[in-house]
């Protein structure tokens, strides 16, 4: 059965834009432009993922968001947002969104985006009745600078999360991406040392220089280092690079509204929002980030 996506924009141009791309993608796609309509449809389909655009009239992302929250936890959200709308992006990160894509990049990130959406599997039967007795987990990874590795990572990390009743399903949807950025600006940033501007310039040429980088010394023989531990209260990640470094003190703030709309620094905007503690070392090739949790209900 195909995953289900449900797209909402009121611009019907974009609508079956968005549309076809999906459905050559090979996915399932219902297309609405209109929020009530989208709302209604949560309460009677079962969606996988929920693509919205932010600013629309009468009945918005946020309205949007918030139904998918009520009727289907599971679902994860993603907000697209043009210019000017910066501010309400970091409203529905907070109000639990699991991302966001810029209009102005979306050619850039939807492909990326939609490829991590279906990443985490399903237990088995007897597996999960063993995990059941699971109280804590500690998981460490050597991975070398293949992104395509990120995604079974994150489902394989993300697989521990019920069993130890860390968090509810959107937490864990939140989780895994902030630890997916990560682990790709440990990579790509980090190891293969590939600027994220280039990416704003030209996807197409950043994309040929993560492929050379790859395969050139000192590059490919870097190896990125991710260590996790998760107990019933509490996530922790830490993501190590090989890779020179930089200085934490001279990041740019990611919620400023000036840089919100920048393909480049999202993940960082992500990873702060969705984690309670975020600390680089001082030499700034380590990111360790916490979540405190105060477990599912039991």
């Amino acid at each position: 059965m195909k995953p289900r996506i449900l797209v909402v924009d009121n611009d019907a141009d974009m609508v079956g834009v968005l549309r076809r791309h999906l459905e050559s993608e090979g996915l399932g796609v219902l297309a609405l432009t209109d929020g009530a309509e989208a709302c209604a449809a949560l309460a009677h389909e079962d969606f996988a993922t929920v693509l919205t655009d932010l600013v629309m009239e009468p009945v918005d992302g946020l309205a949007i968001l918030r139904e998918a929250q009520r009727l289907q936890p599971g679902t994860r959200v993603v907000l697209m947002t043009a210019f000017g709308s910066e501010n309400l992006a970091l409203q529905a990160l907070q109000r639990g969104a699991a991302s966001y894509v810029p209009k102005s990049g979306l050619s850039l990130t939807l492909g990326g985006l939609l490829e991590r959406v279906y990443a985490a599997s399903r237990m088995s039967r007897e597996r999960r009745r063993l995990m059941a007795f699971l109280t804590r987990v500690e998981m460490e990874f050597t991975l070398d600078n293949d992104p395509s590795l990120v995604p079974p990572l994150v489902s394989q990390i993300q697989g521990h999360f019920a069993p130890l009743k860390l968090c509810d399903q959107n937490t864990a949807i939140r989780l895994g991406v902030a630890l997916e950025e990560a682990v790709l600006n440990a990579i790509i940033h980090g190891n293969l040392q590939v600027d994220s501007d280039l990416r704003q310039q030209d996807e197409a040429v950043y994309t040929r220089c993560i492929e050379k980088c790859r395969h050139e010394s000192p590059s490919r023989d870097r190896r990125v280092h991710v260590r996790t531990a998760l107990g019933p209260d509490r996530a922790e990640f830490t993501i190590t690079d090989k890779g020179p470094g930089f200085d934490p003190a001279a990041l740019p703030d990611p919620t400023d509204p000036a840089n919100l709309d920048r393909v480049g620094g999202r993940g960082l905007l992500l990873i702060r929002t969705f984690m309670d503690q975020v600390h680089f070392n001082a030499a700034g090739n380590a990111i360790t980030m916490t979540k405190r949790c105060g477990g599912a209900a039991r």
